[in-house]
């Protein structure tokens, strides 16, 4: 701003006054100053100027667990569009499902004085998300229910999607049925595999542990743990999988060791009827959980509510892709 000043031949005060349009401010003048700003670049440090002002900037930031998902991609972009409709720009920050990273990312956003935070959260403490140690600044929880603070969220109806799929496997015939999911810790993957403990259920069926893996947190570990439970001497004859990734890497391992074994799954993704095999998917559109989680902060910040934690959570469909598997005769369990 001194260089401005300096180049423009007026005081620095008269700068400040000119960018905020102060009616004091001779028209001449303010264009002389607007000249210099252009002939040497000046840019306004909108997060100072907030800082100085003791208020919050036009940031919102973001936080999730894994970028390589395409899932967050689409969650993102649902959070930008709504927050550009506001005037804000979005500030995205990964944490590789690390708890300690999570706390790294929330404590530079709150220093940087977003005006709210969207989060998807690594762990299962989520104290340090409270508006009294974030400074007064809120966040919401995408895709994972708070615990340990009062906060708004939105989840997916992961136990209702993943009842449904698994519940087209059973009633296509199919009695062993494996599970490749994530990390069992985790919200999403939990209430995944609770659906699909309680589609056999309904069967009269119960998971068998040879055929359940927990921890594939990308294609290649879900691959792998695909290829071993189809390799068994006596293999399931179905798989559900708890996510995108989880199902493409079935779908190498079953392409290649299994062409017969059916599979239903978590998450639509592209390219999924591309893949040439047939796939029964829970769908939904994340986009819509970023517009979702988005305009929960946005109503915090504005403070258009009544202070009671909200939770909102967005119904699936069941998508098919492919040719049907054709139903399996009763009482038979080979494929």
């Amino acid at each position: 701003m001194a260089d401005v000043a300096r180049h423009a031949g007026v005081a620095p005060m008269t700068v400040s006054r000119a960018l905020q349009d102060d009616p004091r401010v001779a028209p001449s003048t303010r264009v002389k100053v607007l000249a210099s700003v252009a002939a040497l670049g000046y840019r306004l440090n909108e997060v100072a100027r907030s800082l100085r002002a003791g208020q919050s900037s036009d940031l919102l930031g973001l936080v999730v667990t894994n970028l390589a998902n395409p899932f967050y991609a689409q969650l993102a972009l649902g959070v930008e569009s709504l927050a550009a409709e506001h005037g804000m720009t979005m500030v995205l920050g990964n944490t590789a499902e690390d708890h300690g990273r999570e706390r790294e990312l929330v404590d530079n956003l709150v220093s940087r004085r977003v005006s709210g935070i969207v989060v998807v959260p690594a762990g299962n403490d989520h104290s340090h998300l409270r508006p009294s140690a974030l400074d007064g600044i809120p966040a919401v929880l995408a895709t994972r229910p708070p615990s340990g603070a009062d906060l708004d969220c939105v989840l997916v109806d992961d136990f209702g999607g993943a009842t449904a799929a698994t519940r087209r496997l059973t009633e296509a015939g199919h009695r062993r049925i494996g599970f490749l999911g994530p990390l069992p810790g985790l919200w999403t993957s939990a209430e995944r595999f609770r659906g699909f403990g309680a589609a056999l259920a309904e069967a009269g069926l119960e998971p068998d542990e040879r055929y359940v893996r927990f921890g594939l947190r990308d294609v290649r570990a879900a691959e792998h743990a695909a290829r071993e439970i189809l390799s068994l001497p006596d293999p399931p004859t179905a798989l559900f999988t708890a996510n995108n990734r989880n199902t493409i890497g079935a779908v190498r391992a079953v392409t290649d060791a299994h062409p017969a074994a059916a599979l239903a799954g978590f998450d639509d993704f592209e390219f999924a009827d591309m893949l040439g095999v047939p796939l029964t998917l829970a769908a939904y559109d994340p986009a819509e959980i970023g517009v979702q989680a988005t305009q929960l902060l946005i109503d915090r910040i504005a403070q258009t509510d009544d202070g009671t934690p909200r939770r909102i959570v967005v119904p699936t469909t069941l998508t098919h892709h492919g040719q049907p598997h054709p139903r399996l005769p009763s009482g038979d369990p080979s494929p």
